[in-house]
């Protein structure tokens, strides 16, 4: 049995530990914070509540693996999942507005001819096809198996190149995805809203960030019922049942080294913690900023995916009831000098203190640098309230009070500024996360800032490929 020290209480670090508890180690998470989660997160006032991070949830059979592996109860006994449908409705700039179903290509294909002309479907069941091939070529190495020694064939781009004549035309970002394969500017906003979903700007994303409309609309989205912060609960007690011990208020300060191995870590009140393996669920970054890991060899320190972008968050307390005919999730693309906005209203009882009352959240995609002061984000906020002001009726007459979170807010609760994108191929590597074995033997990278990347899922896989490697040993391959 070995002992194990985890830093940090995110969903990766989280899915590590329980994972291990349940190999017959000894872990103990310690959490800087008071409460467990990372950028799952929740706000609650005057008997309204909203998620803070992710509103819906892609891919659920991680978290299906996950508590199965981890115990007798699967995870739809843990929580309620509801697959949201449609999927998403679009409002356009020129007040176009369309509803796509839920995992339904051939749905998909006749809402968007309906919508936007005859042909406008075809168009993008032909890109789709091509981010299939994208998709099949990158599954495995970036989703399931341990980031190779080598990453070099993962730095070329995986998505298929058009021809133009008798020659193949290179695309090398998602936004010429857009414009040349497309050809609508609807559809290519549609394309955009994607990338930016993931904290990715379309204009310097690999055309392989087409993976990421391929997985949703595949795969399909869920809600969890009472919120994502639901989720992070249910992993919480998991490991708690597992026997995993949290302590929280207790920053790690430092990982102890010797002989060239991570031994344990020093604790922000001065007492230390041996270890056999410490596994770090603290943004990458952040370890080598806030002086947690030092390296003598700085060409080893890990490369780590840098978006560049963080999210702001506008939570809205309404008076008055969800109208009928409301979706769960719209994207008011960008119009007259107002951002692209995500709304969600959530149909959830938990979520508001009766049924004449709404809880909305609206999130958007911003560069964290440079900061604005808070008057700044005031006046964000006021645009992005507009703007989601078309999805939302009387959205203005409604409103009892709001709160707004920055990327400020988001550095201060899990470390970090930006928020970490799924690993993408090709864009020479640059979006290729750290590995989860880092530089130091002994020490293991798990959460969104490292293999295989930011979002919920991909944040479970990594606590999955982390307690391979310490169960299994160096001949972990990864899942089958």
């Amino acid at each position: 049995m070995a002992r194990i020290v985890v830093i940090g209480a995110g969903l990766g670090a989280m899915a590590a530990a329980a994972r291990l508890a349940v190999a017959g180690h000894r872990v103990t998470v310690y959490e800087r914070g008071t409460t467990y989660g990372g950028a799952v997160g929740r706000f609650a006032r005057d008997g309204f509540a909203f998620d803070t991070g992710p509103g819906l949830l892609h891919l659920p059979a991680v978290y299906r693996d996950l508590f199965v592996k981890t115990g007798k109860e699967p995870l739809e006994e843990c929580v309620t999942l509801t697959q949201v449908d449609p999927a998403s409705r679009h409002v356009f700039a020129d007040d176009t507005r369309v509803d796509l179903p839920n995992a339904s290509r051939a749905g998909t294909v006749a809402a968007l001819d309906a919508a936007l002309g005859a042909g406008a479907g075809e168009r993008w069941g032909d890109f789709l096809v091509r981010a299939r091939e994208a998709w099949d070529r990158t599954r495995r190495p970036l989703l399931e198996e341990p980031l190779p020694a080598d990453p070099a064939p993962l730095a070329r781009e995986p998505y298929p190149a058009l021809k133009a004549g008798l020659l193949r035309r290179p695309t090398t970002t998602l936004a010429q995805v857009g414009a040349r394969e497309l050809r609508d500017p609807r559809l290519a906003a549609l394309l955009d809203a994607y990338a930016w979903s993931y904290g990715f700007d379309p204009a310097t994303a690999p055309a392989s960030a087409a993976v990421l409309p391929y997985m949703e609309q595949t795969f399909g989205s869920w809600y969890v019922g009472g919120g994502l912060r639901a989720l992070a609960d249910a992993v919480y007690e998991r490991c708690r049942k597992r026997r995993v011990e949290f302590v929280f208020d207790s920053p790690v300060e430092d990982v102890l080294e010797k002989d060239g191995r991570a031994v344990g870590v020093r604790l922000a009140g001065g007492g230390t913690v041996e270890a056999d393996h410490v596994v770090s669920g603290a943004p990458v970054p952040a370890l080598y900023r806030d002086h947690v890991v030092e390296w003598s060899r700085g060409d080893e320190i890990p490369h780590h995916q840098a978006t560049g972008t963080g999210r702001v968050t506008v939570c809205l307390a309404l008076r008055g009831p969800r109208e009928a005919g409301a979706v769960h999730r719209t994207v008011v693309h960008a119009a007259g000098g107002l951002p692209t906005v995500t709304v969600l209203r959530p149909d959830d009882p938990a979520l508001r203190p009766d049924a004449d009352h709404e809880s909305v959240t609206v999130t958007a995609t911003v560069p964290t640098s440079p900061e604005r002061d808070a008057a700044g984000w005031e006046a964000f906020a006021d645009r992005m309230a507009e703007a989601a002001g078309r999805a939302v009726p009387e959205l203005r007459e409604r409103l009892l009070w709001r709160h707004v979170r920055t990327p400020g807010d988001v550095r201060w609760d899990t470390g970090a500024a930006e928020v970490p994108g799924p690993a993408l191929a090709g864009a020479g590597g640059r979006l290729l996360p750290a590995g989860n074995r880092s530089p130091l033997p002994g020490l293991w990278f798990a959460g969104g800032w490292s293999h295989p990347g930011g979002g919920l899922a991909h944040a479970g896989m990594s606590g999955a490929l982390v307690a391979g490697f310490i169960v299994e040993g160096a001949d972990f391959r990864g899942s089958q």
